[in-house]
């Protein structure tokens, strides 16, 4: 049984390592035919975001590969594969629901994190990136690496889930992360200041947090920096 767990543990790190490089790879790669010479002056800092990345693929691998393990072993968790277990109607819903509920916690556990002795001693290693750029996503201390490893593990054992749905919240997850963290923004002015982009967050947004440290905690949505004041806007062009 140990050996099983520890195969399924080193196999998820290794697909969280991969999926790492290769999404903030891809993102980097196109920073660089979009805004020549963006990154250029920031590849101490880029080595330095990839390293503290590693470690945090690690920190994420592990819980869901044990998490992953027990499911297909001995269905402990409520991922489903059979499409009519529930209406189709839940699956986008699913999906919502787990994203928010990320959401919730990443923005509480963010703005904990900033309080100064907090701060100083985890997530000072994520605002070391000055400015962000698409290789930062999962560059954390493990302490907080840890807050952010154990949302989806959890999750599986409260929420329903298929594992398509799951799938597409790993993608959004995976593709947000780095692309709030790119330093420039990559969707269109028209969609980031429409009324939907009141409500998501992209990297204008974030960047902000970055500049400003005590506003823009979310995530993916904006809905608890509005309802807590902590909403300042968004970064200039």
């Amino acid at each position: 049984m140990w050996v099983a767990i520890a195969i399924s543990a080193v196999a998820t790190t290794l697909i969280v390592a991969l999926r790492y490089l290769a999404v903030s790879g891809a993102f980097a790669w196109a920073t660089t035919r979009v805004r020549p010479g963006l990154y250029a002056p920031l590849r101490g800092q880029i080595a330095r975001e990839i390293r503290w990345s590693l470690v945090s693929a690690v920190i994420f691998g592990i819980p869901a590969g044990i998490v992953g393990w027990g499911w297909k072993e001995h269905g402990w968790t409520l991922i489903y594969t059979d499409p009519h277990a529930y209406p189709l109607w839940y699956l986008p819903v699913s999906v919502l629901l787990y994203l928010f509920a990320h959401d919730t916690w990443f923005y509480w556990t963010h703005r904990w994190m900033h309080k100064p002795r907090i701060f100083r001693v985890a997530h000072a290693v994520h605002h070391s990136s000055r400015p962000p750029t698409a290789w930062a996503a999962m560059s954390f201390h493990p302490a907080e690496a840890l807050t952010g490893a154990i949302v989806i593990p959890v999750l599986v054992f409260l929420i329903p889930i298929h594992f398509a749905a799951l799938l597409a919240v790993l993608t959004i997850m995976t593709v947000m992360g780095v692309t709030n963290h790119m330093g420039w923004e990559m969707f269109p002015r028209w969609l980031v200041h429409s009324r939907i982009g009141g409500w998501i967050i992209t990297a204008s947004h974030h960047h902000k947090h970055h500049e400003r440290y005590t506003c823009n905690y979310g995530l993916y949505f904006r809905f608890w920096d509005r309802l807590c004041r902590t909403d300042r806007g968004l970064s200039p062009p």
